[in-house]
């Protein structure tokens, strides 16, 4: 379902491209009565568009090429915000505590569940660090001791990730209070930044491993057979 949104997502983007390009060079009238226009009313303007008898040939051809971009963006848009949907549910059923956690919405959560996958699969969090790419990997030069992130695994949780920090360092207090600690204790920024994600890769992994323990023993205890008396009556 993540592949499934990219990619609607990755059409809207590619055909709003192309619609502001075509409005670049197409002929004065029309460039003169779309440029400028916020996204929601550009769209809505030329998906309306007719072919005109009075018009000339490349304006009639142009007319035709901003109707069709702009109805693939309203499609891609409606497709992507379905499966949105779709897996909000799905994260609501399997791991809603994630939501709670800030920077962490419907797409980031399904991310966080889908490259963890299920307990068990791995050993611990410094596992899911290295996978998500923010375990700390040396980079030590002369009597400098220092490490860098590491450039490889799950590209995906690493955004996944990066968003969080972003969202935490711009609007959660406690983590522009950690920021600022390791800062004054002599780290640079960037480095702050690595620190902070890998806190946020062992906090998130636990609250997995935790939230999985959860539903294992609702779902054992919803199983287990009524063991009262058959007819009713108190013990």
């Amino acid at each position: 379902m993540l592949i499934a949104r990219r990619g609607a997502v990755d059409v809207r983007r590619g055909a709003l491209t192309q619609l502001r390009a075509v409005i670049v060079t197409a002929p004065e009238r029309l460039r003169q009565q779309r440029r400028g226009l916020p996204v929601g009313k550009l769209l809505d303007r030329c998906s309306r568009l007719r072919r005109g008898n009075s018009a000339s040939v490349d304006e009639i051809a142009t007319r035709v090429v901003l109707k069709s971009l702009a109805r693939r963006v309203q499609a891609a848009t409606v497709e992507a915000d379905e499966l949105e949907r779709e897996l909000l549910a799905h994260v609501r059923a399997l791991a809603p505590s994630l939501l709670d956690e800030p920077g962490v919405g419907p797409i980031v959560a399904a991310q966080l569940i889908v490259s963890w996958s299920h307990r068990g699969r791995l050993r611990s969090e410094a596992c899911f660090a290295r996978l998500a790419g923010v375990a700390p990997v040396p980079a030590s030069s002369g009597q400098t001791q220092r490490h860098r992130l590491s450039r490889r695994g799950d590209r995906q949780l690493n955004r996944a990730l990066h968003t969080i920090a972003l969202h935490r360092r711009q609007h959660d207090q406690a983590t522009q209070d950690y920021l600022a600690a390791r800062i004054a204790a002599g780290k640079s920024p960037r480095d702050a930044t690595r620190l902070l994600k890998r806190y946020l890769a062992r906090h998130l992994h636990r609250l997995l491993q935790r939230t999985a323990a959860e539903m294992t023993r609702q779902l054992i205890g919803a199983s287990l057979p009524n063991t009262g008396p058959a007819d009713g009556s108190p013990t």
